[in-house]
């Protein structure tokens, strides 16, 4: 559904991007020919024009309207580029065409999941914008279940930026206590391709330096319906989903480090090799 959405969205709006080139040559067009008979300043004085013309181009601002056209179009153009690249986005993220095992760049799976939380990691009124930094590696196409790998992403990265949340709102209350501590809510992903005694794997690395989870929560994170947020915000099924994902239908790992209080790292490690048969078929 949401990669028939996707489609649907981008012919109009790809329809109207590729018309404001040809609207932003009419206008250069329609300038010229108004410069040329004398009614813009820079065409001033090329001849005579009848008073009530000059006046009316004075009301109506005819020079700065012709000046601020372009910028018009080019805002425009911008937009839809925006809406063309969401909606991109919105297709490799549901990767509903490509259900079946196939190589596949993470890195392209970490960005369109990056771009569907974007809401969530810009700056609100009580907490500043989460800032991302990306040290990708040089990886070959991972053979896997995009889509699924996907799902992994969002609830690791959705976690990550709640950790944040949580942690913004304990360092106002150390400020408002008389602490002060300089602070920059961050999520760090990081890929590194390995050699290893089972064929190359592709390591992700997914980390935070949110408010951090206690070791014995720790042990606990992959356990179905386990949960430390309250009755009705969580199910205790996004982590126990994501390492059946990672282990069992990719014959990968998941793991994850943490302390108290500086953050949270999670390790996933997936074989880049096409697997023998499905592990769960």
């Amino acid at each position: 559904m949401v990669a028939g959405i996707a489609h649907e969205i981008n012919n109009p709006v790809a329809f109207i991007h590729g018309n404001l080139g040809v609207l932003r040559q009419y206008i250069e067009e329609l300038t010229d020919c108004l410069t040329l008979l004398g009614l813009t300043q820079s065409g001033a004085g090329s001849g005579a024009i009848d008073p009530a013309a000059n006046a009316t181009i004075d009301t109506e601002e005819l020079t700065f309207v012709l000046d601020d056209l372009p910028n018009l179009i080019q805002s425009m153009e911008e937009g839809t580029r925006r809406i063309q690249e969401i909606v991109q986005g919105l297709r490799n993220f549901s990767r509903l065409d490509q259900v079946d095992l196939k190589p596949v760049s993470l890195h392209d799976g970490l960005d369109s999941t990056l771009l569907m939380l974007s809401h969530r990691l810009k700056r609100y009124s009580d907490r500043p914008e989460i800032r991302i930094v990306k040290q990708y590696g040089d990886l070959q196409p991972v053979w896997c279940y995009p889509g699924q790998l996907n799902q992994v992403f969002i609830n690791l990265l959705s976690n990550a930026i709640e950790a944040l949340d949580q942690a913004w709102q304990q360092q106002m209350a150390q400020q408002s206590s008389g602490e002060t501590a300089r602070w920059t809510p961050t999520i760090t992903l990081q890929t590194v391709a390995l050699k290893t005694d089972q064929g190359p794997q592709a390591e992700l690395v997914i980390q935070d330096n949110g408010i951090g989870i206690s070791e014995t929560i720790r042990h606990r994170l992959f356990d179905p319906f386990f949960t430390t947020k309250p009755v009705g915000k969580g199910t205790g099924l996004g982590l126990a989903i994501a390492y059946q994902i990672v282990v069992d239908r990719h014959g990968g790992q998941i793991n994850c480090e943490s302390t108290l209080g500086q953050g949270t790292t999670f390790r996933l490690r997936l074989p880049v090799g096409q697997p023998a048969a499905d592990p769960i078929a």
